[in-house]
């Protein structure tokens, strides 16, 4: 993965795993690689890779098992409303960037609809 300068490398890596968790690369229920591996994987500092677990658990997307790691979060409402926020984030970029060009409502629905 090739970070960006314009946000902090934990959240890039946070947005990441919830890509792959939405896309079913990760499941539900899946046993996530500890943070060393993690560390590894993404070529990142373990104290990183450590925040980023943190963070996702304060999220509700991840839990941990004492002595047994860490784990995809197995509730689906959860999964529904990362999924959505990602959807809302992904619109709110494109619809931004039409009316920044100038395009009305009307002409970006009407884009869409010959796309």
């Amino acid at each position: 993965m090739e970070f960006k300068n314009n946000s902090p490398i934990y959240l890039q890596v946070i947005d990441d795993l919830k890509r792959r968790i939405v896309l079913g690369e990760i499941l539900l229920g899946d046993k996530m690689p500890s943070t060393r591996e993690l560390a590894l994987q993404y070529q990142i500092n373990p104290n990183t890779a450590v925040r980023v677990y943190n963070e996702m658990e304060g999220l509700g997307l991840v839990f941990t098992k004492r002595g047994l790691g860490t784990f995809v979060t197995e509730d689906v409402e959860k999964y529904n409303s990362i999924r959505r926020q990602m959807a809302d984030s992904y619109v709110k970029y494109f619809m931004e960037g039409m009316s920044y060009i100038g395009f009305s409502k009307e002409e970006i629905i009407k884009c869409i609809e010959e796309f």
